[in-house]
């Protein structure tokens, strides 16, 4: 009797594969740098993002609060961190936090949350994040 492994379903891995290419085209040295691969990343990670993928949310979250020179795509952005920073993702939360701390004085305190969270998950820039807020108070 043979016994099959069992194989993802389909819409998992439909979720997946969009996800898989816009973090290749992003990471890539060359190829992310180009308006062109981050406008084709950004419709890659658009649905699944929608469909609650945290890491769709963290990277289109952050490629739209970095590249988009829009506020409506920059609060879309913050929004997609601010979920995939609340499902545990450490990038998103580090990215969350700097952005908080860089926003002034009333987004201090939330800013250090969402830092105290990426530091708890071992993020050695979010110590020294959270040591710079600490000489600045």
């Amino acid at each position: 009797m043979r016994v099959r492994a069992k194989s993802s379903s389909p819409a998992i891995v439909q979720m997946r594969l969009p996800v898989r290419v816009a973090s290749w085209l992003l990471d890539s040295p060359r190829i992310g740098k180009t308006h062109s691969a981050k406008r084709f990343a950004g419709h890659l990670l658009k649905q699944p993002a929608r469909q609650g993928v945290v890491a769709a949310q963290s990277r289109l979250g952050q490629l739209l609060c970095r590249d988009c020179c829009t506020p409506r795509d920059r609060r879309f952005g913050l929004e997609l961190l601010r979920q995939a920073a609340r499902a545990g993702d450490l990038q998103a939360q580090l990215v969350l936090g700097r952005h908080c701390c860089e926003s002034g004085p009333l987004e201090a305190q939330q800013g250090r949350y969402w830092l105290e969270q990426a530091a708890a998950q071992g993020s050695d820039e979010a110590l020294r994040l959270l040591g710079c807020l600490a000489v600045l108070s």
